[in-house]
């Protein structure tokens, strides 16, 4: 699975299974997935399961469940099972918010979220092993950086990372049970009609190009995404909108709006890195390719998160400004309009 894959309405990922045999006595879950899992814990299998990572037969259940005959036994993660070695690196990184559970952090656009295929080093997650190396399970190699959602390569904004497994699985079962609540500020092309709605459709791997996804409205492909949005900024050609997903499919916002025919400002893989809306003019189609050198990437970023905090239960709200290169496309299309109205 690429880096830039979105996971946010959390999929959750089999990272183990097993099957009672015939035989097979009563004895309490954590037991059995202790004696089955290398390097796992009581302590770990118990916290896996009080945060709804432990399914059996396809239901989530407590540390005392015991296991009978013929029971399937899985172990869900947010994230798909991994081998690559994690190095730590001192990048600069900006920390919003951080205590013994969690880390928030305001990701610049450009950096990767995790190693994976091409990109190896000067991922999130290597800065953060770097950020937590005197922490003992750190140091120790036993822990490392617990993503629960992710933003794309040249997405910004807000993410939040667990500290440890009981946070990983607190979190990552909001994720999936949608209690968060997350909102975007994405500029498209056009304004959206009507101003406030909702976009349907299921989002899945696009059936020529695996890289990028696609909308399935008939249901027949994908899973299902369900995307708020509103205007916020009405520019005639552009429109600054915001964006709160109910569902987190990879590139949910990005192939929704380029579905309703407004992709993001600058969005290559989506059909946004061209003039959609305008004139013909020389004077509008340089304004445009300076709006691109400005923003060379998908003019969209991750403004807000609101989450429970995996232990104390108290609801935690995080807000990051506009990037700079957002901001200065954004005042562009703001004097733009504004001479022509002047006009």
């Amino acid at each position: 699975m690429v880096e830039e894959e979105l996971v946010e309405q959390q999929e959750m990922f089999e990272h183990f299974r097993f099957k009672a045999d015939p035989g097979q006595t009563l004895l309490r879950i954590d037991k059995f997935l202790s004696d089955r899992i290398e390097n796992s814990s009581r302590t770990k299998i118990q916290n896996a399961a009080n945060a709804g990572c432990i399914l059996v037969n396809n239901i989530p259940v407590k540390p005392n469940y015991k296991i009978k005959p013929g029971d399937v036994v899985q172990v869900v993660l947010p994230s798909p099972p991994r081998e690559i070695e994690l190095i730590p690196e001192n990048i600069p990184i900006n920390i919003v918010y951080e205590d013994d559970d969690l880390v928030v952090v305001n990701k610049e656009p450009g950096m990767v979220v995790h190693p994976g295929y091409g990109n190896y080093t000067g991922t999130l997650v290597n800065a953060l092993m770097w950020h937590f190396r005197d922490l003992p399970l750190f140091k120790t190699g036993e822990s490392r950086p617990g993503l629960v959602h992710r933003i794309d390569k040249n997405t910004s904004g807000i993410l939040v990372i667990a500290k440890n497994e009981f946070a990983m699985y607190k979190l990552s079962k909001q994720f999936f049970d949608r209690t968060t609540d997350r909102k975007y500020l994405a500029l498209v092309w056009g304004v959206p009609d009507p101003p406030a709605g909702t976009i349907t459709g299921n989002v899945g791997r696009n059936i020529r190009d695996r890289k990028i996804m696609q909308v399935f409205p008939d249901g027949s492909d994908g899973k299902p995404a369900i995307t708020h949005y509103k205007v916020i900024e009405n520019f005639g050609y552009t429109s600054l909108i915001e964006c709160k997903l109910e569902t987190g499919r990879t590139h949910q916002i990005r192939v929704h709006l380029s579905y309703r025919k407004h992709p993001l400002f600058n969005d290559e893989e989506y059909g946004g890195n061209r003039i959609l809306k305008g004139t013909t003019f020389s004077k509008y189609q340089q304004f445009i390719k300076n709006c691109f050198a400005i923003l060379p990437r998908q003019a969209l970023h991750a403004r807000s998160l609101a989450l429970d905090h995996p232990v104390t239960g108290k609801r935690l709200s995080f807000d990051s400004e506009l990037p700079d290169d957002m901001n200065q496309v954004i005042a562009k299309w703001r004097k733009y309009i504004a001479g022509r109205e002047t006009e």
